[in-house]
């Protein structure tokens, strides 16, 4: 599934693991920068801490250096989204949406909901930087004090993946309902020792990124997709093109149709996957110069600093965990509670595919953003030079709203067809996918406000403040919860999932309001005047474009049974969006247009 991590993190979309990603994210309330991940290669910048030692080497070089690992490592980022998108879509019609994904989904989320609450939120904000520390200052490079870590992370995770893997069971019962509980076990025995493996990627890409060795951690992923990719094309091969459907239309419809040889090819594919994706760094470590072996010598490091530092972290991934069994619950008690004669009802991986799209356009876009501002509002806020940092957020609100803006559009107006191109394959079927797309109506209202609210926190991350974004995000992961119970208590089954983004979507408008407020208080005014100025102008373009591709798809032809249909309905409507959008900002004058057109020009010209 998928939710805030900025990583926005492990998880479905994209996970570290793989095709879901929400437990990163917390389902929308953003977590400190997070360190290397896995799955979908998202990997946000870390504010260096005031005071943190400046790379030293020739300018000239360093410059070109810094060139070259950008460029690897958005190339990386752009695949690996693609492929973990891919992967996503593969798996969905392997198993579709009924019971089976919905409890491939759970078991899926358990590994990384642990590791974040292990050692995911406190490597991310505090023990990256001390990589960076040990290599540049240490006599052996930082090659003790990595070979210390990684033995403590192993024994640590190692020591979690025993115990919740015993406890299988147990968590499993929590979670999921009875129709899936023997299911969501079974997967989870295979998947929860995945845990182990989520810790060591990350330690390791530590290493690797500490001594500036940033392409494998950016690009083995992408393997990881492409094995997930296989054993979902082999299980579609085996299993689903000679399932029968029930009734209703859907294959896998009772655990009694799904067998243990369906379990071991599923889950343990998934694990094979951050398996392989583990291994494939080892060529990239010798290459760095680094070689593990065992440490135990861990009074060497420096354990109470960690401690100290990750007070806060804790309280807030803990409390974002919280939210994320909140929401697998509530999805999969609506699917669960479903009559069997009664409509289609959307659960947990209707929830998490739609999520996925969310945070695909908050990936490309915000996240570029967030990562080109990173380093100018952490320079203005060592400096405290707080009208430029106020400046920097402002730019980058809008910037990054402008190009949103027509995406939300797209997802509101053209949520039908682009849900059945994408998602109408295989055992996800024609009713799964129309529930797919009316949650993605709500998507394209609530990604704005997600996206705005994540660029505000990052400017307190700027300040390396988390304790500032954990206590504001306390009452925020509140109303949420609040309004998952409340969706679940007041709306039909088949709008719960709906109802879920329609709360998660208030809470990040008061997350977006909490944070503008501090922030104006700390560091001044925000430019919000112009900000919105902006908005309403692009918001109105963005009106008039989604209008026409609506007007557009209510007289297509009907192409419910047509795969190309769908596709060039997607496609064409889409492109006629996003052009009528651009013409109408150049009518409105929309400010970023005009910086637009004039950056094409200069690529143009060279």
């Amino acid at each position: 599934m998928a939710e805030p991590s900025a990583r926005t993190g492990p998880g479905p979309d994209y996970s570290p693991s793989g095709p879901f990603r929400g437990p990163h994210h917390a389902h929308g309330t953003p977590q400190p920068p997070l360190g290397p991940q896995t799955g979908d290669g998202y990997a946000p910048m870390n504010p260096m801490p005031s005071g943190a030692p400046t790379p030293q080497g020739p300018p000239q070089t360093q410059g070109k250096n810094v060139v070259r690992s950008s460029l690897l490592m958005g190339a990386g980022s752009l695949v690996s989204r693609v492929t973990g998108f891919g992967r996503t879509v593969v798996v969905s019609a392997a198993i579709g949406a009924g019971l089976l994904g919905n409890s491939y989904t759970t078991a899926q989320y358990f590994p990384q909901m642990i590791y974040e609450l292990v050692l995911g939120g406190v490597f991310a904000s505090i023990i990256m930087p001390l990589f960076v520390k040990a290599h540049k200052n240490d006599p052996d490079g930082g090659d003790a004090f990595a070979q210390r870590l990684l033995t403590l992370a192993a024994l640590v995770l190692g020591g979690a993946a025993l115990l919740v893997t015993a406890a299988a069971p147990v968590i499993a019962r929590a979670m999921a309902e009875p129709d899936q509980y023997a299911l969501v076990t079974e997967f989870s025995y295979l998947m929860l020792p995945a845990l182990l493996l989520y810790g060591l990627f990350a330690v390791l890409s530590g290493v690797l990124n500490s001594r500036e060795h940033f392409g494998a951690p950016m690009w083995v992923p992408i393997i990881n997709n492409l094995v997930v990719i296989t054993v979902a094309g082999v299980f579609f091969a085996v299993y689903t093109r000679d399932a029968v459907p029930d009734a209703d239309g859907e294959v896998f419809a009772s655990a009694d149709q799904v067998s243990n040889g369906m379990i071991l090819l599923l889950g343990g594919g998934t694990t094979a996957g951050v398996l392989i994706q583990v291994l494939c760094l080892a060529p990239a470590l010798r290459k760095a110069g680094f070689a593990w072996r065992l440490r135990f010598d861990f009074r060497n490091l420096p354990l109470r600093e960690i401690r100290r530092m990750a007070a806060w972290t804790l309280l807030f991934v803990a409390a974002n965990q919280v939210a994320v069994m909140a929401v697998i619950k509530v999805a999969n008690a609506a699917s669960g509670n479903a009559p069997d004669d009664g409509p289609f009802v959307p659960g947990t991986t209707v929830y998490n595919n739609a999520y996925l799209m969310m945070m695909m356009a908050h990936g490309i876009v915000a996240v570029s953003v967030i990562t080109a501002l990173m380093p100018r509002m952490t320079r203005a806020a060592d400096d405290r030079r707080w009208p430029e940092l106020a400046d920097h957020l402002s730019n980058g609100i809008r910037l990054a709203s402008f190009l949103l803006v027509p995406i939300a559009a797209a997802f509101v107006a053209l949520h039908e067809p682009i849900a059945l191109a994408i998602f109408r394959w295989g055992a996800y079927d024609f009713d799964m996918a129309i529930a797919t797309g009316q949650t993605l109506l709500l998507v394209g209202i609530v990604l704005l406000p997600f996206s705005i609210s994540q660029l505000q926190i990052f400017a307190f991350y700027a300040q390396t403040d988390t304790k500032t974004v954990a206590m504001f995000n306390l009452p925020v992961i509140a109303i949420r919860i609040g309004g998952y119970l409340l969706a679940f208590a007041l709306l039909p089954l088949q709008w719960v999932v709906v109802g879920l983004f329609a709360a998660n979507g208030i809470s990040y408008l008061v997350s977006l309001l909490l944070s503008m407020s501090l922030l104006r208080r700390r560091i001044g005014l925000l430019g919000m005047r112009k900000t919105m100025n902006g908005l309403v102008r692009s918001g109105a373009a963005a009106l008039i474009a989604g209008g026409a591709a609506h007007v557009g798809w209510l007289v297509w032809p009907d192409v419910s049974g047509s795969k190309a249909g769908q596709f060039a309905a997607a496609i064409v409507l889409g492109v006629l969006l996003l052009g009528v959008y651009f013409a109408a900002c150049l009518v409105f004058r929309v400010t970023e247009t005009a910086s637009l057109q004039a950056t094409v020009r200069a690529k143009l010209r060279r």
